[in-house]
């Protein structure tokens, strides 16, 4: 490895130094949330984008696919694959909404339904791992949301939300 030039100002070096960058700092907490989680929904036969899918539709059945892209910020060639694979799996429905058909509405089935209780010691099983009290991860959870929004809002309009 070189050192850094003499010359240069000590901020500009530090501020490019990986253990500086914020991006990384989320992007490998993400990593580790996914080895904690990814035993978990093994158990259920699912990956995260499709266990983000129920947990909305848990919250709220029969949401339109447009709504489940915004809140997940997915567009709909990531959704749709992904969707597809729920309803082969035989725990979503995919249908015209009786209104208006040019909206995708998803609705659990029975077997989606049932994953919910299998998925509920989830949360206690994540604030266990984190090893950090729930008032703390909550308050760093809402932290971590005001500044995705503020990133959002000052990204350039072809980059926003999907």
């Amino acid at each position: 490895m070189s050192e850094p030039d003499s010359d240069a100002p000590a901020n500009a070096t530090a501020d490019l130094q990986l253990s500086s960058q914020i991006c990384f700092a989320v992007y490998s907490a993400a990593h580790a949330f996914n080895r904690i989680y990814k035993p978990l929904l093994d158990r259920l036969g699912l990956t995260y984008p499709q266990y983000l899918v129920l947990l909305l539709l848990w919250e709220h059945d029969g949401q339109t696919m447009k709504s489940l892209g915004q809140r997940l910020y997915l567009d709909s060639g990531t959704l749709t694959p992904l969707l597809k694979r729920l309803e082969a799996a035989g725990l979503v429905r995919r249908a015209r909404d009786a209104h208006d058909e040019r909206l995708m509405r998803i609705s659990l089935t029975e077997a989606g339904a049932a994953l919910r209780e299998k998925a509920t010691p989830f949360p206690n099983e994540i604030v266990c791992a984190a090893g950090r009290p729930v008032e703390r991860l909550m308050a760093l959870r809402d932290e971590i949301l005001a500044l995705r929004d503020s990133l959002h809002a000052t990204a350039a309009p072809d980059r926003g939300a999907a």
